[in-house]
């Protein structure tokens, strides 16, 4: 009996350890301090939880813990979310009385205010969880009505907080207008669900409108974080650039709100991408409209896009053109006359409705312990006492106005969303079940996974017809409308609705919007555009700004031979090696055939000229042989002179060859015909010169050079000096003959229709022997200039080879320095030039005695 006594004593000592432990102790510090939660609830069967932000705070203010902070007051009611609040008592109550869903099983409810707070955000789900206002982590104090899933939060940062716990203990959550890419995760949040699409749809619309210069806000908040991450990586995949990104201060700071309004009112960003609450985001657009900031797209989240208190009409100017992607909306039946019903007198576990009241008819409660006559608002107005008897029906009050629902409409969902959940749980029949052995769940009784496989598995059709059913990300299948903010003619805001995306629908069909409904900001109807450079036109390349993001550019135009026949060319292609880009640079147009052509002006002037030319030498040699017998003509060998003359004939014309297209034929003959004929030419100038200079020497006593004197001389001369470039010229032909080729290189745009002139040591040797005989003619002559001889022509032949020289010593640099046809013309004029000098200098002078001074032709 003593050890059965002390065993008594050790178990009530422990019973008082585990009591002190849960419900505080007498020694102060040793309980945590608790946030006062705010709420209503309903006992059932079933409790399904709820956390809403009912209330925001009036002022946050930074904590510099100097003193003990000071609990944050959720003073400011809004009215909006309070819908969401009796939007899913309704639900529920609807589900009680519905005899096919859940039947003899009563859902019940507890619902708390988050106030915009995470912290309250994650006090309430451990209440839910645990199943006490004072939570204590780990346990659950209410054994007999299970917690099947917990509908909320709206907005993103404090619902990843909640999922991070729920998760946990894998609760099902079901959010209504929370839209963080990251809460898709699901190895990080396990049991999250939404009735929401996705944020990341904002991209869709940014591309559709060309848009590739935008700014971002976000809120400083994990979601804010975690989704400006998410839109970056988004937008990676697209051609558009984040002009600039700015944090929202959570908690209100004139500083860090000046700094942004001045980033926008700098940036030539003109569409702005925003992703925060609108509890934040008001501040700021207060700022952008008082400093009177126009121009700006802004593009919303869902949180923000039908926003009440965001769209005020002073801010109109500022916000007209607004262009949001929100929830589709639909008309809840009964949810109206359910709205109309409450008072704070008879409607039963409900939360908030005193101060509804106030809120709706613009009057005050008398308090109880001290009654005031008159109570009067903030700004100091007398206001009415609230009686209980004003009636919700004389109001004309968005709050009643459900036939629009967007967010009330997804709470309803949410909430149906858990009821057919616990229906297939309901319904599940031994032996096959989804669990271990085809076992199924106790309704009753169930643990939180258990319920999480059901909805995961959910799949009804609402009151409405809309099918109900989440994807492997737990989220809903995205629709949702596009709706745009437009300035009414009486200067108020309003939305219309402008398109929809389903992607239900195939990939080219999923985004509609009309475009004739939007209307701009400063009342364009044009799309504006939001560009950090103005688009390259074609013919022009993009380049890229070094330090700034790739949307900022310079247009560079596209170089010769090349081309850009797009808009927004980043690279220019290049032509085809038969083509040439145009002016323009946006189109390749074949180039232009180039040649020395009798048909142009050049050519036929060159052609006259050689054939003019040719004559004159041709009456040259007729006059010399009218005149063969006379003394000039006979001291100046006329055999050598008939030679020559024929040899300038031959050369004049021979000019002929190098005009017209190249043929294979005509650039074999070129060269090596104007070759051979100056040699023979210049070989009979020489020979000529070697014989007055022999001729002089015989007339010596005793000379040995008598027996040179004669035909024989002149011969061997004439026919050694020329066999030698014959033999030049063959060896061109046997070895590398010239050819025709079509010259795309070394002239832009055009093809050259040229003679290559095969071995180019072949051709400088046959120019460099040419011109060896003119400098050996021109030192015999010089030496031979001051021989006494009534007409001696060493003088003349002199000054016609030092004109040959020289006219090919310049044919040199000006041959190697011109392209095209113009280089064949070099060739022309050099060889018209010397035939010419050659021609003058020796046979002008002796025409001039034989036809107009006889006298001297003695």
């Amino acid at each position: 009996s003593s050890t059965l006594y002390f065993k008594m004593v050790i178990n009530i000592f422990l019973f008082w350890l585990f009591f002190t432990a849960i419900y505080g102790s007498t020694q102060p510090g040793c309980k945590l301090s608790n946030l006062e939660l705010k709420g209503a609830s309903k006992d059932g069967d079933l409790i399904i939880g709820g956390i809403f932000p009912v209330t925001k705070m009036t002022s946050v203010t930074e904590n510099l813990f100097m003193e003990k902070p000071k609990l944050q007051k959720c003073e400011i009611f809004i009215l909006r979310r309070y819908r969401w609040v009796q939007t899913m008592i309704f639900a529920i109550e609807e589900i009680n009385q519905n005899t096919n869903l859940l039947p003899n099983i009563t859902l019940g409810y507890r619902i708390y205010d988050s106030c915009f707070q995470a912290s309250l955000g994650i006090q309430g789900s451990m209440s839910l969880i645990t199943g006490q206002d004072e939570p204590v982590p780990n346990y659950r104090c209410i054994s007999c009505t299970p917690l099947a899933a917990v509908i909320g939060d709206s907005t993103s940062g404090t619902s990843i907080a909640m999922a991070t716990l729920l998760g946990i203990y894998y609760y099902p959550q079901i959010s209504f207008y929370a839209g963080a890419d990251i809460l898709s995760n699901r190895l990080q949040f396990p049991s999250f669900f939404r009735t929401i699409p996705q944020s990341k749809i904002q991209t869709h619309s940014i591309g559709h409108f060309g848009w590739t210069w935008v700014g971002v806000l976000v809120e400083d908040t994990d979601f804010g974080e975690s989704s400006l991450r998410d839109f970056r990586e988004e937008i990676a995949k697209t051609n558009v650039c984040i002009g600039f990104s700015e944090i929202i201060p959570t908690i209100s700071s004139v500083q860090k709100i000046n700094q942004t309004v001045d980033v926008i009112k700098k940036s030539s960003v003109n569409v702005i991408v925003i992703i925060c609450s609108e509890a934040y985001l008001v501040p700021l657009m207060e700022e952008v409209s008082r400093q009177n900031i126009t121009g700006k797209t802004w593009v919303p989240t869902a949180s923000s896009s039908t926003s009440v208190n965001l769209f005020k009409n002073h801010r109109a100017k500022t916000l007209t053109g607004t262009l949001g992607i929100t929830s589709i909306k639909s008309d809840i039946p009964g949810l109206r006359d359910f709205l109309l019903s409450l008072h704070p007198f008879t409607s039963q576990h409900n939360m908030y409705l005193d101060t509804f009241w106030e809120e709706v008819f613009g009057c005050k409660w008398p308090k109880a312990d001290i009654y005031q006559a008159n109570v009067t608002d903030e700004l100091g107005k007398e206001m009415k006492e609230c009686t209980g008897k004003e009636h919700l029906t004389a109001l004309d009050i968005s709050f009643f106005h459900v036939s629009e629902s967007r967010v009330t409409y997804n709470v309803y969902n949410a909430v149906y969303t858990a009821a057919h959940a616990l229906q297939d749980l309901y319904t599940c029949k031994p032996g096959e079940g989804p669990f271990s052995n085809g076992t199924c769940a106790n309704i009753y009784n169930f643990e939180p996974w258990q319920l999480l496989h059901y909805i995961k598995n959910v799949r009804f059709k609402n009151k409405l017809g809309a099918e109900m059913y989440f994807d492997a990300k737990g989220n809903s299948l995205p629709m949702c409308d596009i709706i745009n903010w437009q300035l009414t003619p009486d200067g108020n805001l309003t939305y219309v609705d402008v398109g929809r995306i389903d992607f239900s629908l195939p990939p080219s069909k999923e985004f509609f919007i009309n475009n004739p409904r939007l209307m701009w900001n400063e009342g364009y109807i044009q799309v504006p555009r939001s560009i950090c450079s103005k688009s390259c036109p074609p013919g022009y390349r993009k380049a890229a700004r070094q330090g700034v993001p790739i949307c900022c550019f310079d247009c560079i135009q596209c170089s010769e031979g090349e081309i850009a026949n797009h808009t927004d060319s980043t690279n220019c292609l290049k032509c085809p090696e038969d083509h040439w880009s145009n002016e323009r640079k946006d189109q390749c147009i074949p180039k232009s055939v180039e040649f020395l052509s009798y048909k142009e002006p050049l050519g036929a002037i060159l052609a006259s000229i050689s054939v003019f030319c040719s004559l004159i030498p041709a009456a040259i040699l007729c006059t010399f042989f009218r005149y063969r017998d006379t003394p000039i003509v006979k001291a100046n060998n006329r055999e050598l002179s008939y030679l020559l003359l024929v040899a300038l004939i031959l050369c004049f014309l021979c000019c002929l060859i190098f005009i017209g297209q190249p043929l294979e034929v005509s650039c074999i003959l070129r060269q090596t015909a104007f070759g051979i004929i100056f040699a023979f030419g210049v070989s009979c100038v020489l020979a000529k010169t070697i014989i007055v200079v022999i001729a002089f020497n015989a007339t010596k006593p005793n000379s040995n050079v008598k027996r040179w004197v004669g035909h024989k001389l002149s011969s061997i001369i004439l026919l050694t000096c020329t066999l030698l470039q014959v033999v030049i010229c063959i060896a061109w032909l046997s070895s590398y003959p010239p050819f025709p080729e079509r010259n795309m290189k070394s002239q832009p745009g055009k093809i050259i229709i040229e003679c290559n002139e095969g071995s180019i040591i072949a051709f400088w040797c046959m120019l460099g022997y040419m011109g060896l005989l003119a400098i050996v003619s021109f030192i015999v002559a010089f030496i031979a200039r001051n021989l006494p001889d009534s007409f001696n022509e060493a003088k003349f032949i002199t000054f016609s080879m030092l004109v040959f020289v020289t006219v090919w010593l310049s044919f040199i640099p000006a041959y190697l320095s011109t392209k095209g046809k113009y280089m064949v013309a070099v060739e022309v004029f050099a060889i018209l030039a010397s035939s010419a000098g050659l021609m003058a200098c020796i046979f002008f002078p002796k025409c001039y005695i034989i036809l107009l001074r006889p006298d001297i032709n003695t």
